[in-house]
């Protein structure tokens, strides 16, 4: 897809990962929609987006609430009059272990809340923006590409059993939604970043930032605008449907 002029939709637009993905676009010539429940943060990334000389709209939303969704997406297509990508980044963290154990003793455990919050935004979120997207796409007849960022801890990770399931559970809905929407000319693929420096892991100490970098292959974390490229890649390769690219410096070697 040649993404000059077309109007992309980006979730969790307002800092890291999702400001990169912003920014990527925004440079390639695509009008951007940018999605997020925190308007300080959404008004610099649209700011600096229509910098790059785009049209960028914000759009205050909570992905795991279907009426928000419903309403943000109605207005987006009211206002760009079309819909050409969707980029589901929206996600949060609460992470807990299942059990812990002090002493023989159950001392704490993940809490229902902690396990609810994050399918809510990052396995639910995704399946409504999808769904509300590749209805729009599929009556505007015109195709499209829907791109679901997963996550490395897909395969499983010490203290994320929720983040775990939905990132695992992003990755498959990828797949079924790529062999579903194929025949409306709608590509659906999927990146799984590593450790990336985001402003949560910025904030990390520095012996913790130390101990989650010391087994990456490559040294290092990644950029934002890695996973952005990566994401560019997918709109850009017309061939590309139904797959997740791991971009972890290695990690999963």
């Amino acid at each position: 897809m040649d993404v000059r002029g077309k109007t992309i939709l980006v979730t969790g637009a307002g800092r890291g990962i999702g400001r990169s993905l912003a920014l990527h676009f925004a440079r390639k010539g695509a009008s951007l929609a940018l999605l997020d429940t925190n308007a300080e943060d959404l008004a610099e990334s649209c700011a600096r987006c229509s910098e790059v000389g785009v049209v960028a709209r914000s759009y205050l939303a909570d992905v795991a609430n279907e009426d928000s969704v419903v309403g943000a997406l109605d207005q987006v297509t009211a206002d760009f009059g079309r819909l050409d990508g969707l980029i589901n980044n929206a996600g949060i963290v609460r992470d807990a272990l299942l059990v812990k154990v002090k002493d023989g003793q159950v001392v704490g455990k993940m809490t229902l809340a902690q396990w609810q919050a994050v399918i809510d935004v990052n396995l639910t979120g995704v399946f409504l923006c999808a769904r509300e997207a590749a209805q729009r796409m599929i009556q505007r007849a015109v195709g499209g590409v829907i791109v679901n960022l997963s996550s490395i801890s897909r395969a499983g990770n010490v203290g994320q059993t929720n983040y775990t399931a939905a990132k695992a559970g992003v990755a498959a809905m990828t797949v079924v939604w790529a062999k579903e929407l194929a025949r409306y000319g709608i590509r659906v693929g999927a990146v799984a970043p590593g450790f990336i420096r985001t402003p949560m892991v910025e904030s990390m100490k520095p012996e913790a930032l130390a101990k989650m970098t010391s087994p990456i292959p490559l040294g290092r974390l990644g950029e934002p605008q890695e996973i952005a490229h990566a994401v560019g890649f997918i709109f850009e390769n017309e061939l590309f449907t139904g797959r997740c690219l791991e971009v972890d410096a290695g990690l999963r070697m």
